[in-house]
């Protein structure tokens, strides 16, 4: 039996860069080489593609894997049937391409923006397609869609950066006559915590909101809900399984980008520390939020557990982490899933797809 040809897609031009290299990592050490001949493609910063020749996947981390000496520069071709074009001085080959797996996080990977490229080449690609990435990716879009859909969720209010800049007190007003402190203020288009703050008082406030506004245009102010992060893994096209809860203890003032990725304070348990009724109303909303936004393939649903158990959604992420300390690929580890089955499973899910 002939080789599936995959495409793993890993960096962009996102603040979400150095995950994506510590993710697409991750993907590229598990993938059953056996099954699958991998073309590992890598975005730079500023928009280069290449196609990393090397077999040492620690490279990609390190930010060494650009150096490589027998690295091309590729494209994906929108034209149909064109698949991955090789670049090899004055011409180029022609690759065909079975499915990509974009182990991208954040903007122009997970926004919609490489799935509409894809979409246009006529290439199947594990994840989301466009509608539901774009909708995932800001979340004052999630935000509508689970009103609509009537899940429990923060009260929020949306600021634009225009807004901001000419009536920045009048702003503040609007949030402190609708939320005590302490809030929570994101760019409205981030992933890994990028860019969000606790406000603590009107000086914070102010200063989180400015800070916000250099990652996005809408930015996104949340009601403080006290409680337990929980998470869940969901997998699937038309009938979605979810994971069993896991729950992350920061072991700071919030699960920031630091407690995520560069400290380590933070704490997964796996199972989460909640009864099992509660369990099964996360996991139950969790596949509500994946159905209501059209997901498919895979997305990670992040929820707070207040002290009496009750289930506030916080998040929905269509290309969650695939660190080797990713929740993701633990949650489904830990439900009778382990990484290089899941691999499998999201690659077939996107071959069904499209």
């Amino acid at each position: 039996m002939s080789k599936m040809n995959v495409c793993i897609l890993f960096g962009g031009v996102s603040p979400e860069h150095e995950i994506s290299l510590r993710s697409a990592e991750s993907v590229l050490n598990n993938i059953n080489k056996d099954k699958y001949q991998v073309f590992p493609v890598g975005i730079t910063k500023t928009g280069d593609w290449i196609l990393f020749s090397g077999e040492d996947y620690s490279l990609l981390p390190k930010g060494l894997w650009q150096e490589h000496p027998g690295n091309r520069q590729v494209a994906i071709s929108p034209i149909r049937g064109q698949g991955l074009l090789i670049f090899e001085g004055e011409s180029f080959r022609r690759e065909r391409i079975d499915v990509v797996f974009p182990v991208l996080h954040g903007e122009n990977g997970e926004d919609g923006s490489i799935q509409g490229l894809l979409q246009l080449a006529g290439i199947p690609y594990v994840g989301c397609h466009v509608a539901a990435s774009a909708v995932a990716m800001d979340k004052t879009l999630t935000k509508l869609v689970a009103d609509q859909a009537g899940i429990r969720q923060a009260a929020w209010q949306l600021i634009w950066d225009h807004e901001l800049e000419h009536h920045t007190q009048r702003a503040i007003e609007i949030l402190e006559s609708r939320f005590a402190y302490p809030m929570f203020v994101k760019p409205a288009g981030t992933g890994s915590s990028v860019g969000v703050t606790k406000a603590r008082d009107r000086q914070s406030l102010e200063q989180a909101l400015h800070h916000a506004a250099k990652y996005d245009h809408k930015i996104l102010v949340e009601e403080f809900i006290c409680g337990k992060e929980v998470e869940v893994a969901v997998m699937g096209n038309g009938n979605p399984v979810a994971s069993i809860c896991g729950e992350i203890d920061s072991g700071a003032d919030f699960y920031d980008y630091d407690a995520k990725y560069v400290t380590d304070t933070s704490v997964a348990y796996v199972p989460a520390r909640i009864s099992p009724e509660t369990a099964e109303i996360v996991r139950d909303a969790a596949v509500r939020v994946y159905c209501a936004i059209g997901a498919q393939g895979l997305s990670r649903v992040d929820f707070f557990v207040t002290a009496e158990e009750e289930v506030v959604f916080n998040e929905i992420n269509t290309l969650p982490g695939f660190t080797s300390i990713s929740m993701y690929p633990k949650l489904f580890d830990a439900s009778g899933i382990p990484y290089g089955e899941l691999i499998d499973s999201l690659i077939k899910l996107a071959s069904e797809a499209n």
